[in-house]
């Protein structure tokens, strides 16, 4: 006959009834034995009714202060009633007194997402990680990977996987580091691997989903999430990334709509709030995306992300009282993503209130601490261009011409980024013709897997089935974004412009559009806009210009190289004289004229790049020469651009 109190406890977690009774029973027999006692306090909880447990447990504290578990059962019926701060503190007291309590840091870690305290859910799920890991070494590096710190533990895992070339969990953390070098095939790779060690991992499939959309592969990601949300159809984490993914893929009234139910869910948390504000901005919807940043202010005045988020809608949206508020925190102690971010912010008010030198002056600083978050610095963008020009010569061209998928549905839009490439985008989309869809990353995933096979070397000796099957990949992985079922589609990736030769190769028949700005104004647009990421090299005005030189010399090279292939529009010519650009611009892609096209502020669809906002109004020529306030603090700039300044018309 097993003992009662042996009994009691394993009842706890699927019979909390039957544990509280026999617990109960034992109490009443013997109320100095602490163990009854303890095991009804935590059936009371599992049947939620802590404020019963309460006063049982603050007498077992204060008559055992060392025992881990009556802290950690404490800390969970003090938050259960409302007492969040002393819960916390009693869970805090319980993972000093035991280190290796994984459900006290499980508790803490789930307690702390829900109040956003980044900082202590982080440090549980590092301690979560080391705890569980079956290796000293790997409990090192789970850590390390836990914390953010992916540059030490790769060392640690590269050695333990070298060592345990089967070791699912090694495997699983050495992907991780992979996803933070953006070296994501590599990730993939790693993650399948483990999943056939252990099929049925779900942290393992979530870290695949994971990679897979941090690869802007959503598709495959969302594939990869949906027997995890069949389980757990109220993981925070699952639906935030399935939210992303949707996003990723066009579906932003979806993403927009798990966001929101995560924000209700978890009304304390600022992150949540700001992901919330993003998907609602995507979908177009201003005013829900202001109360979710101005509520994740509130709830984390540091939150950088969130003052951005305001800042970046663009129209009118932040006030003196923020002003004020930015200027004191930047004045006090912040991370430096935190303070990179709201020191856009301030640029982008201070411009908004006519004072360019503080404006610059803030735009500066962001910029720096941009630079070192992104990279960039050391890129030589001329001989980037050079190489381009050095393969792609028309006696390259010639023979391969038509070689690639013979379809004309896609409208490649290029340029820099802030060159009016969204209003092209926006004014073509409401064509009946055209769909818009987003900036696809389908191009640039090609063009790094045709990198890791050898690069030039590989597009020289591709064969014409070969160049035919990349076009048709490229199509297939396109048509999921394509949901009006439109003749023609948008990819507004404005970095494909260095990829146009290729392009050429395996989609001879699509149009590509090149978006042109005066480069002070485009370049300066660039320097005073923080980016979600890539974008490396608007970051330093040097940077701006040599890159402006070489998307030059790059696209000047294929006017040359392959007649016809390009389309040029000035964004200046196309604000002076919007329907008389629109109609040439339509009439090279071989579009009758239609008026919608005119009134393409009246369109809802989604707008995910930073134009949004912009491209929701009638054209407006206040933008064009909006640099010039700037001009004196542009002297690097106008110096790296050279002849380009006066020249880039032509």
């Amino acid at each position: 006959m097993s003992n009662p109190l042996d009994q009691a406890a394993k009842e706890l977690a699927d019979r909390p009834l039957a544990a509280e009774r026999t617990a109960r029973r034992l109490y009443q027999q013997n109320p100095a034995d602490p163990r009854p006692k303890l095991i009804l306090a935590s059936a009371l909880r599992r049947l939620d009714r802590a404020a019963e447990a309460l006063p049982l447990l603050i007498d077992l504290a204060r008559a055992f202060p060392k025992a881990a578990r009556t802290r950690y059962e404490l800390g969970l019926v003090l938050c259960a009633v409302g007492r969040e701060a002393e819960g916390m503190q009693q869970l805090d007291a319980a993972v000093a007194l035991d280190p290796g309590h994984a459900e006290a840091w499980a508790a803490m870690a789930d307690r702390a997402f829900a109040v956003g305290d980044v900082v202590r859910e982080t440090r549980a799920q590092a301690a979560l990680a080391r705890i569980g890991a079956d290796h000293p070494e790997l409990g090192r590096a789970a850590e390390l990977v836990a914390l953010g710190r992916h540059t030490d533990a790769d060392p640690i895992l590269r050695r333990f996987c070298l060592a345990h070339p089967n070791h699912a969990e090694g495997a699983r953390l050495m992907a991780a580091c992979h996803v933070a070098q953006r070296t994501f095939h590599a990730a993939e790779t790693l993650l399948r691997h483990a999943l056939t060690l252990e099929p049925g991992s779900t942290r393992i499939r979530f870290d695949l989903a994971h990679a897979l959309f941090a690869g802007r592969i959503a598709e495959q990601a969302l594939a990869e999430l949906a027997p995890l949300l069949a389980i757990d159809p109220t993981n925070p984490a699952y639906l935030n990334l399935q939210a992303a993914c949707l996003g990723l893929l066009g579906d932003d009234r979806a993403a927009e709509a798990i966001n929101a139910a995560l924000a209700a869910a978890y009304p304390a948390n600022a992150s949540v709030a700001v992901n919330h504000g993003h998907a609602a901005r995507t979908a177009g919807l201003r005013d829900r995306a202001i109360a979710a940043y101005r509520r994740a202010t509130v709830l984390a005045p540091q939150a950088g992300e969130a003052w951005w988020g305001l800042a970046n809608l663009k129209v009118g949206a932040m006030t003196e009282a923020d002003e004020a508020g930015m200027r004191a925190l930047l004045a006090g102690p912040l991370s430096d993503d935190d303070r990179m971010r709201i020191e856009y912010a301030l640029g982008r008010r201070l411009e908004d209130a006519g004072d360019a030198a503080q404006a610059f002056a803030h735009y500066a600083r962001g910029a720096a601490l941009a630079r070192v978050k992104f990279g960039g610095a050391g890129r030589d963008y001329a001989a980037e261009a050079e190489a381009v020009a050095a393969l792609y010569t028309p006696e390259f061209l010639a023979p391969r011409v038509g070689q690639g998928a013979d379809d004309d549905a896609p409208i490649f839009v290029v340029g820099l980024p802030r060159s009016g490439s969204t209003l092209v985008e926006q004014i073509l989309a409401s064509h009946p013709a055209i769909e818009g869809t987003m900036e696809l990353p389908y191009i640039g995933n090609l063009v790094g897997r045709i990198e890791r096979e050898g690069g030039t070397e590989r597009i020289a000796r591709a064969s014409a089935a070969e160049l035919r099957g990349w076009g048709e990949e490229y199509l297939a992985r396109a048509r999921i974004h394509r949901r009006l079922g439109r003749t023609r589609f948008i990819d507004k990736m404005p970095n494909n412009f260095r990829h146009i030769g290729l392009i050429r190769l395996i989609l001879p028949n699509a149009r590509i559009i090149d978006v042109r700005r005066n480069p002070m104004a485009a370049c300066f647009s660039g320097f005073k806009q923080l980016f979600a990421e890539g974008q490396e090299f608007s970051y330093d005005l040097g940077d701006l210009a040599a890159y402006y030189r070489a998307y030059l010399a790059v696209v000047r090279h294929f006017l040359g190289a392959s007649p016809g292939g390009v389309y040029t529009v000035i964004y200046e010519d196309l604000v002076d004289d919007t329907e008389g650009q629109v109609r040439a611009l339509l009439d090279a892609l071989g579009l009758p004229f239609d008026a919608a096209c005119l009134r393409f502020f009246e369109n809802d669809r989604a707008v995910r790049t930073v134009s949004s906002e912009q491209v929701r109004q009638p054209i407006y020529r206040s933008g064009i020469d909006q640099w010039r306030k700037f001009e004196p603090f542009l002297t690097p700039l106008a110096q790296g651009l050279g002849d380009a300044r006066e020249g880039w018309r032509a």
